[in-house]
């Protein structure tokens, strides 16, 4: 049975009750009870960390909205507890193809090899993932989630952030010393810091229509450009949990988003492309691909991420994926500072971090949507020509542009202690950390990314034996393979991290390298890690 609802009751809190000097002081409170919010509030709860979260609606389950979540979102929610109950629910997908006309132009398979614990994809519809989460959050004494509390003011101060809520039972305040705002793309609290999004609005519309049907097409994404059952536009199909498909349909700008989202007009587009009218409709909306960011994510105390921060088009999967990349890098950041184990220059880290990758993000959106919807007649005929060499040659079929996949990002960071060793490959600074399959003590099967989690998801030090061990610096976790460690049996984790007797990997809280060794010296190790934590 398909969740399409849940709701949740507004509760009074005691905090409500409070005034005068007597305002109740958090550390963190963050405003936003999506996949964003609930993600962030759930790393910081497990790292000690008690959390407000502060959501102004009393609901989830409002279409199915984002549907597809990437390898990293999955490991991220892995260390979150709730990894394996997405996958158990999600479809699994790796293979995409590619169409023009009737004719496949080619196929691609985004995690071809083999010896990672999840998939290169899933497709869950948000309303599950949020339930999840929610559900997460409730074992969790250390956040305390309240429905029906909309921020309405906010007054930076030196040393905190004073803020007035709206409830069913009139306003109350609270200081934080820190706000997220993950309170999405028309977030109000970036209004009330004064700042706005820069970038572009692109006025192709595209139909989203979510049918319930049984279909024997396979668990793979299809694209469509110039279909005969939508001639001169393009088209997406994805399978979702429930036997539901996530249907895209490219639009006329001009089409009239009223008349176009009415079920008895979209019916006939839906029949056509399937070539029968046994389906019915679970959600229907319309859209308008929107790149934009804010220039700065990080003002004073309060902090921005999700779509409160950056949008992009959902072509490619990169909107929530990024968010959920936002709450992973800010999470451990905003951690150490609270505890005073880094300084608060730190979480200006964040903003270089996760801006860059904003901005790679909308690049290759950008790029997507201008060869989706091309904007003149130039554009036309150049996509034109791609989509007609692709049909015969390799370098035409690598430009297409369908909406390129989510992949983790690349960061050029203060937090990187560059090479100083010959690599042939392997992750490198600033890269995520690869997964591959290892044996523990007593031969059970497992994954690096397990590893990594039981080491306490801290500053780790992934280490490869036969060489020299290094005394590891106190509160740094470690990860052996070889004497003694777990076991490298089919030899892909000394092939993915390029790795030589003695070799090793300084990793980030959030699954980054922040260094790696051919032969570590503590004096090394303990520059490489100062520099991670933001010391210098």
């Amino acid at each position: 049975m398909a969740l399409t609802k849940t709701q949740f009751g507004y509760r009074r809190h005691p905090d409500q009750d409070r005034a005068g000097a007597n305002i109740a002081e958090y550390a963190v409170v963050v405003v936003g009870a999506g996949p964003v919010g609930l993600s962030l509030a759930i790393d910081l709860a497990q790292r000690g960390q008690s959390v407000v979260l502060l959501d102004d609606a009393d609901r989830i389950g409002e279409g199915s909205r984002a549907i597809c979540f990437s390898k990293r979102s999955l490991e991220f929610w892995d260390r979150l507890g709730i990894g394996q109950r997405m996958v158990d629910k999600g479809v699994v997908w790796s293979v995409g193809k590619i169409f023009h006309g009737e004719q496949q132009l080619y196929q691609f398979n985004l995690l071809p090899e083999q010896g990672h614990k999840r998939p290169a994809f899933i497709n869950l519809q948000q309303f599950y993932a949020e339930a999840y989460l929610v559900d997460r959050v409730g074992e969790l004494p250390a956040i305390d989630l309240r429905w029906r509390n909309k921020v309405t003011g906010l007054e930076p101060r030196n040393d905190h952030v004073a803020l007035t809520i709206q409830t069913p039972d009139g306003p109350y305040r609270l200081n934080a010393q820190y706000v997220i705002a993950c309170d999405g793309a028309r977030s109000s609290l970036r209004q009330m810091v004064g700042a706005e999004f820069a970038g572009q609005v692109f006025e192709d519309q595209f139909l989203i229509a979510d049918v319930k049907m049984t279909a024997a097409f396979p668990t793979e994404r299809w694209f469509w450009f110039d279909p005969p059952f939508h001639a001169g536009r393009s088209a997406l199909l994805h399978k979702q949990p429930d036997d539901i498909w996530r249907i895209d349909l490219q639009l006329n700008r001009f089409a009239d988003p009223a008349v176009e989202k009415l079920p008895e007009n979209v019916r006939p587009r839906i029949a056509r492309m399937l070539g029968h009218d046994k389906f019915d409709f679970e959600w229907i909306s319309l859209y308008k691909f929107q790149c934009r960011r804010m220039n700065k994510f990080v003002h004073g105390r309060v902090i921005f991420a999700g779509d409160a921060a950056h949008q992009v088009s959902p072509f490619g999967a990169r909107g929530a994926n990024s968010g959920l990349e936002d709450a992973e890098n800010l999470a451990w950041k905003l951690d150490r500072v609270l505890r005073g184990t880094s300084p608060e220059a730190l979480l200006e880290s964040y903003h270089t971090e996760r801006s860059a990758a904003a901005d790679e993000n909308i690049r290759e959106s950008t790029r997507s949507t201008d060869f989706m919807a091309p904007n003149s007649h130039q554009e036309a005929r150049l996509r034109k020509a791609v989509l007609s060499l692709a049909k015969e040659t390799e370098f035409g079929k690598r430009m297409v542009n369908a909406g390129r996949l989510s992949t983790p990002s690349i960061y050029e960071t203060p937090l990187s202690t560059a090479d100083g060793d010959s690599w042939r490959g392997g992750p490198r600074p600033g890269a995520s950390m690869a997964d591959a399959p290892v044996a523990g003590p007593g031969g059970e099967p497992m994954f690096l990314t397990e590893a990594f989690i039981h080491a306490g998801t801290r500053f780790t030090l992934l280490e490869f034996g036969n060489g020299a061990a290094v005394e590891v610096p106190e509160g740094v976790g470690t990860v052996r393979i070889g004497d003694g460690g777990l076991a490298d049996a089919a030899g892909l984790a000394v092939a993915r991290y390029d790795a030589e007797p003695g070799t090793a990997y300084l990793l980030r809280p959030d699954g980054y390298v922040a260094a790696r060794f051919r032969h570590p010296t503590r004096e090394g190790l303990n520059a490489a890690l100062a520099r991670a934590a933001g010391h210098n």
